[in-house]
């Protein structure tokens, strides 16, 4: 007889709150792109985003069982065999990220790399127009794979019978026991976000400063 499932634990904490605080630094940053009042926000939140990303690099080698690149990221075989599965009616189940997920959740690692560092060189006026655009670009690019992501992650919720958008509030899915995880390591996602919300502190601490210092510079009279 099988062993009945039962509710176990998956996403640690760090997974869960990177995803959250990326998903409101992206979306943030992206809002924010085309107002020169929010500009400190916007470079603000990329340069958030930058930090999270080394992070989730870092925990996807050293974390937990389904944080690690190890236990998700696949060759284009297995991708192809997914979609065979999902094509005949019998999609493969996975207790992590599936193969599709997995290429989706890569390409937004690498875009999120590009997006942050081109922002960076148009911060620092590198490059002229060129870099603007490959970061317009690749901002887009990112919004385009964010909804197909979410559409993928809807259907597998579907296919699966799971609600995979909470399992990554909760952390839980259904299944074997020893299946899940041992620990959530709350204490490194509490690291995490006092790291974030520190980083924010001090960038509104010195807004005052670099706003007069603006403003000083565009008013001071031009040597003839």
């Amino acid at each position: 007889m099988a062993t009945p499932e039962t509710k176990i634990l998956v996403w640690d904490a760090p997974v869960r709150t990177f995803h959250w605080l990326l998903v409101g630094s992206f979306f943030g940053a992206y809002l924010s792109a085309e107002s020169e009042t929010w500009r400190l926000l916007h470079v603000t939140l990329g340069y958030t985003m930058g930090g999270l990303i080394a992070f989730r690099v870092v925990w996807g080698l050293l974390g937990t069982r389904y944080a690690r690149f190890g236990s998700f990221v696949r060759g284009p075989g297995a991708v192809g065999r997914y979609f065979k599965s999902v094509v005949a009616g019998k999609p493969a189940h996975y207790i992590g990220h599936n193969p599709a997920g997995a290429v989706a959740i890569v390409l937004m690692l690498v875009l999120g790399v590009a997006i942050v560092a081109t922002g960076y060189a148009v911060y620092k006026d590198m490059g002229g127009e060129l870099f603007g655009e490959l970061h317009d670009g690749a901002a887009n690019i990112m919004i385009a794979l964010v909804g197909v992501h979410l559409a993928g992650v809807v259907f597998a919720s579907y296919l699966h019978h799971e609600n995979l958008p909470w399992a990554m509030v909760t952390g839980t899915k259904q299944g074997q026991q020893t299946d899940g995880i041992a620990r959530a390591w709350w204490s490194v996602a509490l690291a995490l976000v006092l790291a974030v919300a520190a980083y924010w502190y001090l960038q509104w601490r010195d807004a005052p400063q670099v706003a007069a210092q603006t403003q000083t510079s565009s008013t001071a009279p031009i040597a003839q």
